[in-house]
């Protein structure tokens, strides 16, 4: 018994430990929504109110003229956020599965080729193409720059999430799993799809928000690449605004027209109305990933 109350004791926080602990996590935790929180209070601000008093907590006036100005583009701004929505889950997917596929072979010991495919990759992490033959192999290699495709194709490797998609194979999947598998008769596919993958949530989960954020964030596909309006996602939509806003801003002296545009235009509230029309739909898929990085905690610890 003595020994037991010792073990309890020596796994347990004391309570000085556990409020400083509580304390740090809460500070932390205010670091990070804090100044989300201040951006969407400044897009519902009055424009003249955060002239006059500044960026504040408590504004005076709220208004929603700055969503009401970016909303005012019409079929512009949700046809943008279908455009997004569409990359981002196709993207999402299909990356996953390549990088997946690449790895997978990779953490196998009994692969052949392990150090040469495991090099091609290692060395893409290193030294780029530069934009130039980028850009060649993408309009006229492969042409897809007048289609959706070019905002998926580019992206849909990387080599650092192959890496550690491997490394979660190994520490995961034990080669007796695979050769049990084999025994009764399943292929390599039945394998990878009905055995591995189920068992690999967490890195799944991992992976793939990575590519969700990596799609969703993206403008610079379409600066480099898209003409066509119709396939402007809303990053790069709400980026034209945002330099539209700046351009006004600044030659407001020197236009008269413009100098009326600006006075009327919320352009302090209607940066931070960007922001959070851009990040707004992203946060909302957090809740969905978070119980398989819970799961991920747990993976390869001692059960008993």
């Amino acid at each position: 018994m003595d020994s037991i109350r010792t073990d309890e004791k020596i796994g347990q926080i004391s309570t000085f430990s556990n409020f400083l602990l509580n304390i740090l996590f809460l500070i932390i935790t205010l670091i990070c929504v804090l100044p989300l929180l201040l951006v969407l209070i400044i897009s519902i601000t009055d424009e003249k109110e955060i002239l006059i008093s500044g960026y504040s907590f408590f504004p005076k006036l709220l208004s929603l003229d700055a969503y009401s100005y970016i909303i005012a583009a019409g079929d512009v701004i949700w046809r943008a956020y279908g455009i997004s929505i569409l990359v981002t889950v196709l993207g999402t997917a299909l990356s996953l599965l390549t990088i997946c596929m690449y790895a997978y072979p990779l953490s196998r010991n009994n692969f052949r080729y392990k150090t040469q495919f495991t090099f091609l990759a290692y060395f893409t992490m290193i030294f780029g193409g530069g934009l130039v033959p980028w850009y060649i192999v993408y309009t006229n290699l492969i042409p897809i720059r007048h289609t959706i495709w070019i905002l998926i194709v580019p992206y849909l490797m990387n080599a650092w999430y192959v890496i550690i998609m491997r490394t979660f194979y190994k520490a995961t999947i034990h080669d007796s799993i695979i050769e049990s598998a084999k025994i009764d008769g399943a292929g390599e596919f039945r394998i990878f799809f009905q055995i591995v993958l189920p068992l690999c949530k967490a890195g799944l989960a991992t992976i793939g928000l990575f590519c969700c954020l990596n799609y969703w964030n993206d403008w610079y596909l379409p600066l480099v690449f898209v003409t066509d309006n119709k396939l402007f996602n809303i990053q790069y939509l709400m980026y034209q605004t945002l330099m539209a806003i700046q351009f006004l801003t600044s030659s407001s002296t020197s236009f008269s027209q413009a100098g009326k545009a600006v006075s009327d235009m919320p352009s302090e509230a209607a940066r931070m109305a960007i922001a959070i029309l851009s990040i707004g739909p992203i946060i909302l898929a957090y809740p969905f990933f978070q119980r398989y990085f819970i799961k991920g905690l747990t993976v390869g610890a001692v059960k008993g």
